[in-house]
């Protein structure tokens, strides 16, 4: 029997689950593991400037591809700490990615020793699984458990913790013959999915809720086969964005207090029936219960079983991965279409079809300093179906999903439940790595570009290149905007007058001197037909140098995005609503 390092074990491991990538910071407690990657070869490592950014960079990278599982690894004590928001996050959005972490010897792990910390502990609440590892030859079954359990039922993290000394112990392992667990995921049964149709035949104007799980479960395709053979237009949630094309017939527009559309709203507000697949009735996507349900009836299929009736007790629940449900759902269409037995929905559709070329909102401005709805009109002329949208958290992800378009799975990647600042950088650069050639967009708000801002010197050193779209209003614009129900503007404002650089008024950090010190390209936009340009220029920058490109929009100080405190019946709009085909020039359908 081949024997080797614990630590050199879990390095073949890694390579024959299919890890190609992995992000993080070396330090002593985790060298063994670094040694075994260099002697191994065939991963590369991509050196991150702040740990908890080598964990954003791993969900950036799982949330490019299908099958995809991003790796992010850090020494003992602050590292694995710092990857905790990492961790929640991945979480929260059922996103897979392996967090190893070193750890003091096992002998010392309780002695208060230098950089020894529970993290298996503090890590158990936002994982599937959290291991210390104290016998060096469970190190391969520790391993092969969480790959397994990273991939089946609904996905999530796992975080692995190898003290020094089980890191260095030979084990006997013969990687030649290893092989990963079988994946179990939850599956409908045809009896379920017929009912399902039964109920959403019976009903008149009926919706697909089309969730992040579709994403996913890789299964956007029969999704928009399912909606096409039943006539059902699809609301995409913001984690399923992308599941089914914007400019699709059957696309209604997305429903909820904040990142929604005006036209997905109302339709939704008519419907009488609501087929929820691989969603999680998210709070901003329903707003208050009673009127989200009030006349409706609701189908939910959940990989996960114990988040059915969480939110709300549907009328029919369905555990099942979204892939398997809507190949049953796409057969049994198929078998009552043949029989001339599926209604004809083309009235219902052509009504939320009419809604979406008619309730538009205001995007075309003028105005100097601009406003943020100028620059999403910009970026749909700029950046075309083929992008890949990187956000997490703000005014700016807000407005984005209002007025942006996309049109392919996995090209909404936006942080969804967790929400953290400075997610945005970090998971651009993974969501690079993954995919090099594609054409990557980030989009920030000024305080959630200042978090993490370092990373972009990651960009710089190993050459990934992608556009990021700052928009600088020098404000915490969502906060204020939420601070407006306590009559407060308070501890949100960031302006200063920069003694460097007096050009930028009271607008406070030169984003464009920090982005050229960390090694990349700026440009700053301060008027609105300076933005395509822009926009063109960076792109070219991009390719040109292969480093990320920042353009920063200079934003008036206050904008109200629209939203609702409360239900999806009374979105406030602030501005003014388009009543003219110029005041949206780059929405899917025409004003009409």
């Amino acid at each position: 029997m081949p024997r080797m390092t614990a630590a050199r074990a879990a390095v073949e491991i890694l390579k024959r689950e299919g890890v190609t990538n992995a992000f993080g910071v070396p330090g002593a407690a985790i060298n063994p593991f670094y040694a075994a990657l260099k002697a191994s070869g065939g991963i590369q490592h991509t050196l991150a400037r702040h740990v908890e950014g080598a964990s954003h960079m791993a969900e950036g990278y799982t949330r490019t591809h299908p099958g995809n599982i991003g790796v992010c690894v850090g020494t003992s004590g602050p590292a694995g700490t710092d990857m905790i928001t990492g961790l929640y996050s991945a979480t929260g959005d059922s996103i897979p990615i392996l967090c190893i972490t070193g750890q003091a010897p096992t002998a010392v792990i309780h002695k208060e020793d230098f950089q020894a910390v529970d993290i298996a502990s503090i890590a158990r609440p936002v994982t599937k699984a959290a291991t210390t590892v104290l016998e060096a030859a469970q190190v391969p079954g520790v391993l092969q458990q969480a790959f397994h359990l990273m991939r089946s039922g609904r996905p999530g993290p796992v975080l692995v913790d190898l003290p020094l000394d089980v890191q260095l112990t030979e084990i006997e392992f013969d990687p030649e013959t290893y092989e990963p667990l079988p994946v179990y995921r939850p599956a409908a049964s045809r009896a379920q999915i017929e009912k399902a149709v039964r109920l959403l035949n019976a009903s008149e104007r009926p919706l697909i809720v089309a969730g992040g799980g579709i994403i996913n479960a890789d299964a956007a395709e029969l999704l928009v086969e399912f909606a096409e053979l039943t006539g059902t237009p699809v609301i995409p949630t913001l984690m399923g964005w992308g599941a089914i094309a914007d400019d699709h017939e059957l696309n209604a527009g997305m429903v909820g207090l904040q990142t929604s559309h005006r036209y997905g709203n109302a339709t939704f507000l008519e419907s009488d029936f609501v087929l929820g697949i691989g969603n999680r009735w998210a709070n901003r996507h329903t707003g208050k219960l009673d009127v989200y349900r009030q006349g409706r009836t609701f189908v939910h299929v959940d990989i996960e079983p114990t988040q059915i009736g969480k939110i709300f007790p549907p009328d029919y629940g369905i555990a099942s991965d979204a892939k398997v449900a809507l190949e049953l759902f796409v057969e049994i269409t198929k078998e009552l279409k043949d029989a001339g037995e599926l209604p004809d929905r083309a009235a219902w559709a052509a009504s939320a079809r009419q809604r979406k070329a008619t309730l538009h909102r205001r995007t075309h401005f003028d105005n100097v300093p601009l406003k943020p709805q100028r620059v999403y009109e910009e970026m749909n002329r700029a950046f075309g179906p083929e992008t890949r949208y990187v956000t997490t958290i703000g005014l700016s992800q807000i407005a984005g999903a209002q007025m942006l378009h996309v049109y392919r799975p996995r090209h909404w990647i936006n942080c969804g439940q967790a929400g953290p600042l400075g997610w945005t950088v970090p998971a651009a650069l993974g969501v690079a790595v993954a995919d090099p050639e594609a054409s990557v967009v980030a989009l920030s708000g000024d305080y959630d570009f200042q978090f993490m801002l370092e990373e972009l010197a990651v960009g710089a050193q190993h050459r990934i290149p992608y556009v990021h779209v700052l928009v600088n209003n020098s404000y915490l614009g969502l906060i204020r905007q939420a601070q407006r129900n306590f009559d407060i503007d308070f501890q949100v404002n960031l302006e200063f007058e920069n003694i460097n650089s007096p050009e930028l008024g009271v607008y406070g950090v030169d984003h464009v001197k920090v982005v050229e010190g960390l090694g990349c390209k700026a440009i700053r936009v301060t008027e609105p037909d300076q933005l395509l340009p822009a926009f063109e220029e960076a792109k070219k920058l991009a390719a040109e140098f292969r480093v990320p490109v920042v353009v920063e929009a200079i934003l008036e100080r206050v904008t109200n995005i629209s939203m609702s405190g409360s239900d999806i019946a009374s979105v406030n709009e602030f501005e003014d609503i388009a009543t003219e085909p110029w005041h949206a020039p780059t929405e899917i359908l025409p004003l009409t």
